[in-house]
C-alpha cells in the first residue's frame, strides 16, 4: 500500500515537474516570439521611414526637374509655333507669285549660280567667257522639280545651255532646277532662296509674324 502511495507521489512530481519545464519552454518561446515580432515590426518601421524619406527626397527632385524644364518646354513650344507661323507665311507669299514671276526668281538664281561656277572654272571668268565646263560638247544634264520641260527649256536657253532634261522627285515643297556637270551640281531652288532670306531676315521675320516681343500665349 505504502509502495502504490510512493508510486502516485512520484508519478505526481514528474507530471508536476514535466509541467513546470513545459510553462517554462512555453514561456521561453512566446517571449522570443514576442523578442522577434518587436524586432521585425522596428526593421518594419525603420523599413517604412526609409521609403518615405527616400521618395519624399525622390519627389522633391522630380519636382525641381519639372520646374527647371517648364521654361525650356515654353520657349520649345515658342519656337515651334514660330517655325509654324514661317512655313505658313512661305506658303502663303509663295502662292500669291504669278508663274512668270517665280521663273524669274529662279532664273536670276541661276545666273548668280553659273558665273559663280564659271568663276571657278575659269579663275574669274564671266558666263558670257564660260570655257570647258559649259562647252558645247560637255554633255549636260538637268533634273527638274514642279517646273515642266517647257519652263526648264526657258531658263535655260536664257544662258545658251542645251541639257538632257529629266523630271525626278524632290524633297521640297517648291520648284527647284540642277544642272550636272562633269565635275559639279548647280542647283536652284524656290526653298534655298526662302531659305537664305529665313537666314539674314529671320529676326525681322519674326517680329513681323508675333511682335518685337514674343507674345505669352505663343
Amino acid at each position: 500500500m505504502e509502495e502504490l502511495q510512493s508510486t502516485e507521489i512520484l508519478d505526481r512530481e514528474i507530471l508536476d515537474d514535466a509541467r513546470k519545464k513545459a510553462a517554462r519552454i512555453l514561456k521561453q518561446a512566446e517571449d522570443t516570439i514576442k523578442a522577434q515580432n518587436t524586432e521585425w515590426e522596428k526593421k518594419i518601421a525603420d523599413c517604412i521611414e526609409e521609403l518615405d524619406r527616400k521618395y519624399s527626397v525622390q519627389e522633391k527632385d522630380e519636382v525641381e526637374k519639372v520646374m527647371a524644364r517648364q521654361p525650356i518646354d515654353k520657349l520649345r513650344l515658342k519656337i515651334e509655333k514660330i517655325e509654324s507661323l514661317l512655313i505658313t507665311a512661305e506658303d502663303s507669299w509663295y502662292e500669291s507669285l504669278d508663274r512668270g514671276y517665280i521663273l524669274k526668281l529662279l532664273s536670276n538664281e541661276l545666273g548668280e549660280r553659273l558665273e559663280f561656277a564659271s568663276g571657278q572654272e575659269e579663275g574669274g571668268g564671266k558666263p558670257a567667257d564660260r570655257g570647258g565646263l559649259f562647252a558645247a560638247n560637255n554633255k549636260l544634264k538637268a533634273y527638274i522639280f514642279m517646273l515642266s520641260r517647257n519652263e526648264a527649256e526657258a531658263l535655260l536657253k536664257n544662258f545658251n545651255l542645251t541639257c538632257e532634261i529629266e523630271e525626278i522627285h524632290a524633297n521640297s515643297r517648291y520648284p527647284l532646277l540642277t544642272i550636272e556637270t562633269e565635275n559639279m551640281f548647280i542647283t536652284v531652288s524656290i526653298q534655298r532662296i526662302i531659305d537664305y532670306y529665313l537666314h539674314v531676315k529671320r529676326t525681322e521675320l519674326v517680329e513681323a509674324l508675333v511682335g518685337s516681343e514674343f507674345p505669352e500665349n505663343i
